[in-house]
């Protein structure tokens, strides 16, 4: 017990730790001032290859390319998670859930520590077929976020899909690793095409995947053992997703990057908490599944008891958090402004804009005492409405599954 409490409290105070030295020694300024140039350079650099590349234009391309963006888009993975979980495959459910936050925070971060543009639009024609996409435009440009997450999650289907089947057919291997490179680089192409992304960010995202899923298939073992039977695992986790909310780099100009990262370290919370809770009764390795003990009408019914369950649990979870933080905020003399959720604390407090605030970094965010004017409720309003849809996903509708006999 001893052991465990330590390992826990010295990875707690490493990441705070890192977060009051990064603050005091500009490390994210002093980072962008030499990749940003460099980068921006290979941005400006590589236009001529997109609008190469943007001359072959025909409908059909415009159409594959934007269905295969948001087919692999973090959107298309927070919806086909919940099936994962309610069709029986909870540990791959679980794990690609937390790969899915982690690589979001990596790839985020190193965005808006680079802080580097996309391509220029014009010359370059870009394509945003859908909300989703018309925000990730408004994010800096490397890595390619697609790129990275495709890589890895690919990857890691391919590795789980290889490690509990009984085939050992090097054909059936190689053809799941040409399938898995096909849709790398069918990503990767069809960001170029789009005009989202230069090659520079294509390679960086191919890389940083690389690297992210090798470490994930070092530790994913151990995660999902910590997780399922571990100690302190909801307070260990909630500590740390609070210090991960301030392990963030503060961007040159503000991007939607932070918001993406908030909410799946809700989710992640959310997921971590539900589990640990209820393994033994919904999640461990028994429990049936689709095509096998659980038939396809039973996983349907599932489908209509849960999507609506989930959705009023974010809904409530919203509404909630709106009415309790801001009481909270104002007992404990906390100043909150609010960007979106709640609209009469908007311009209730002037934000300074100064350099010197930008780069303010994480001690001012941390400590209340500090001279920032006011924090931002939104985030723990974002946080909390999406860890109640995740804890929903693998608690209380699992919980409704077994009172409904589905």
């Amino acid at each position: 017990m001893e052991s465990i409490a330590l390992w826990q409290g010295v990875t707690l105070c490493a990441i705070a730790s890192w977060i009051v030295i990064s603050s005091c020694l500009n490390v994210t300024l002093k980072i962008r001032s030499f990749l940003q140039p460099w980068v921006t350079h290979h941005v400006i650099c590589g236009t001529p290859f997109i609008l190469r590349i943007q001359k072959h234009q025909h409908g059909f391309l415009d159409a594959l390319f934007s269905g295969l963006s948001c087919v692999v888009s973090v959107p298309f993975y927070t919806a086909f998670l919940p099936f994962l979980f309610w069709s029986g495959h909870g540990k791959l459910a679980r794990q690609m859930t937390l790969l899915i936050a982690f690589c979001d925070y990596a790839g985020n971060c190193i965005k808006d520590v680079v802080s580097a543009p996309r391509p220029n639009c014009p010359p370059v024609r870009r394509i945003t077929a859908t909300k989703d996409e018309e925000d990730n435009a408004l994010e800096y440009g490397l890595p390619s976020s697609h790129t990275l997450n495709t890589v890895c999650l690919s990857g890691y289907l391919l590795h789980y899909f290889l490690s509990h089947t009984r085939n050992q057919d090097f054909s059936v291997e190689l053809a799941g690793f040409a399938i898995a490179c096909l849709l790398v680089g069918l990503i990767g192409l069809g960001r170029v095409y789009l005009g989202m992304h230069s090659l520079v960010d294509i390679i960086g995202g191919f890389f940083t995947g690389l690297a992210i899923l090798a470490f994930w298939l070092t530790v994913h073992d151990y995660v999902d053992e910590f997780i399922v039977s571990g100690q302190n695992v909801t307070t260990f986790w909630a500590a740390l997703s609070f210090l991960l909310l301030f392990a963030y780099p503060t961007p040159e100009l503000p991007t939607p990057s932070f918001e993406y990262h908030t909410a799946f370290n809700g989710v992640a919370f959310g997921i971590v908490a539900g589990i640990q809770q209820t393994f033994h009764q919904f999640h461990h390795e028994s429990v049936p599944r689709l095509f096998t003990q659980l038939t396809v009408p039973a996983f349907f019914g599932r489908m209509l008891v849960g999507i609506p369950t989930i959705l009023i649990v974010k809904f409530c979870s919203k509404a909630l958090a709106k009415w309790v933080l801001p009481v909270i905020s104002n007992t404990l003399g906390i100043p909150i402004k609010s960007t979106s959720y709640i609209p009469m604390l908007n311009g209730s407090i002037s934000v300074k804009k100064s350099d010197e605030i930008k780069q303010s970094g994480y001690i001012r965010k941390l400590f209340f005492f500090s001279h920032q004017d006011s924090f931002d409720v939104d985030t723990g309003i974002r946080f909390l409405q999406y860890a109640g849809l995740a804890w929903s996903v693998v608690d209380l509708v699992p919980s409704l599954f077994s009172h409904l006999r589905l």
